[in-house]
């Protein structure tokens, strides 16, 4: 069958100019409403979308201080998957917590770590103590210590920390907004039910409130392939907010081993200043850029491989 030509407009039809048509289109962003933040706004919680390989999923997180929340508890999570309890075992050497990563990402660090070591050589390690002998002097120290963890304590306790819509150590991940909503008006248990705002939130929900902002979109599931591309096609506005909901769920979830490998000095620390520093216009910009090419796209790439994974494994996914 011969292959019919797109019909043309009536001669006495005007055809739209782009000057036209962009008016056209702008008037349709126009009369789009925006979603209705006010619930979201008085209850201090909000809808976050996140891709992971699986798949993607609407899930909830709030920010409150460490003092008003029970951490989520993961002795279940962590006994029925004796695979991730091994890998994300704490041994206790000297008073220094170790934590095992992924062989790979820690052979790849290595190097890194002995740059470090062989700057810091020399530098004791132990706590500094009164003269021996000097019961007194040794006395004060150790007040002052306990003082000074104790001013650290309250510190902590006032200090906003994330908590996910979760349950035994498990992010709850919901393929659409109605089975989200499903759930929180259902009453089952999850870490977000100790908020005093829960209640309200679960009594005036609805499917169409669950718009999540830009900012609380996430896609893990393309950070390892961009990585992969090489230095010239890394996204800094990706691998930042990749970045902020690690170290947002590695926390929420007590996941210790990807924590260590987001903290401060670690290479992808490194590789998340270089990038906020490459956006930056300037003398900062250029300086983060060329701090960016000595970063190693192998080692960025196998860590975030490792990060995803580690996150993906803790996720229950419901439909």
């Amino acid at each position: 069958m011969a292959r019919q030509s797109p019909q043309r407009p009536d001669a006495d039809e005007p055809e739209l100019d782009e000057t036209d048509a962009s008016a056209a289109a702008d008037e349709v962003e126009v009369d789009r409403p925006a979603a209705d933040r006010t619930l979201w706004d008085e209850v201090r919680i909000d809808p976050v979308e996140i891709a992971l390989p699986a798949g993607t999923g609407f899930t909830l997180r709030a920010y409150r201080t460490a003092r008003e929340l029970t951490p989520t508890d993961v002795a279940e999570r962590d006994e029925d998957d004796p695979f991730l309890a091994r890998r994300q075992v704490v041994e206790t050497e000297e008073d220094e917590e170790v934590v095992i990563l992924d062989e790979e990402f820690a052979a790849l660090s290595a190097e890194k770590d002995d740059e470090d070591e062989e700057k810091d050589g020399g530098r004791a390690g132990g706590r500094r103590r009164g003269k021996t002998g000097d019961a007194g002097a040794e006395t004060d120290d150790d007040e002052a210590e306990e003082a000074e963890a104790e001013d650290d304590e309250d510190d902590a306790g006032d200090e906003e920390v994330p908590v996910f819509l979760s349950h035994k150590g498990r992010l709850l991940l919901f393929k659409t907004p109605e089975s989200l909503v499903t759930f929180i008006r259902s009453g089952a248990p999850n870490d977000l039910s100790q908020l005093d705002s829960w209640n309200e939130l679960s009594e005036r929900l609805e499917p169409a409130d669950i718009a999540p902002l830009d900012e609380d979109t996430y896609e893990l599931d393309l950070v390892v392939e961009n990585l992969r591309g090489g230095h010239d096609a890394w996204d800094p506005a990706l691998l930042i907010e990749a970045g902020e909901i690690a170290r947002d769920l590695s926390y929420a979830l007590r996941l210790p081993a990807v924590l260590d490998m987001l903290s401060a000095g670690s290479s992808l620390d490194d590789l998340d200043e270089a990038l906020r520093a490459s956006v930056n216009g300037g003398i900062g910009g250029f300086l983060g850029r060329r701090r960016l090419k000595k970063i190693g796209a192998q080692t960025a790439s196998l860590g975030w491989r490792t990060i995803v994974g580690k996150i993906s494994a803790v996720v229950d996914w419901r439909d």
